[in-house]
């Protein structure tokens, strides 16, 4: 469901209390985890942890005017989305994430091509997205796109 609000605070208000729980705590683990240089904000009706055009003035390939995405998260109608373009693009750190994944005792992950869905009252294993969340670099994710999304 995409949201109209124009910062992540008021994008959290507007979700019902339950979901505010979920993506307060997954915005929080993704803050305190992510290496340094990505901002945060509003992208596509969801909360966003993107490369700013200070660091990577081309932007998003589809939309030169949008910073390049990297996180983000949000509140669908059936269950709670993680977008992380980093597992997209990188297959190592997708093994080794579905490693861990499995480890943790996670239920049996609902995943997508950079999407990873959980349901309202699923145990999310915030640590490990923490984890994930400080595996990658703004300069990092700048050669994965250039090298596998980018179109020339």
């Amino acid at each position: 469901m995409t949201s109209k609000a124009s910062n992540p605070e008021e994008y959290i208000e507007q979700l019902p209390e339950d979901r505010q729980l979920i993506i307060s705590k997954l915005r929080a683990v993704i803050k305190d985890h992510l290496p340094e240089g990505f901002q945060e904000g509003m992208s596509y009706g969801m909360i966003a942890f993107d490369v700013p055009h200070s660091l990577y003035p081309a932007g998003y390939h589809a939309k030169p005017e949008s910073p390049l995405p990297f996180i983000h998260i949000a509140s669908q109608k059936n269950h709670i989305a993680l977008y992380h373009m980093g597992i997209y693009t990188d297959k190592t750190l997708m093994g080794r994430f579905l490693d861990e994944y499995k480890k943790v005792g996670a239920k049996k992950i609902d995943m997508g091509k950079s999407c990873i869905r959980f349901k309202p009252k699923q145990e999310i294993p915030y640590q490990l997205i923490g984890v994930l969340a400080s595996k990658m670099t703004p300069q990092e994710w700048i050669n994965l796109y250039e090298q596998n999304i980018k179109r020339k």
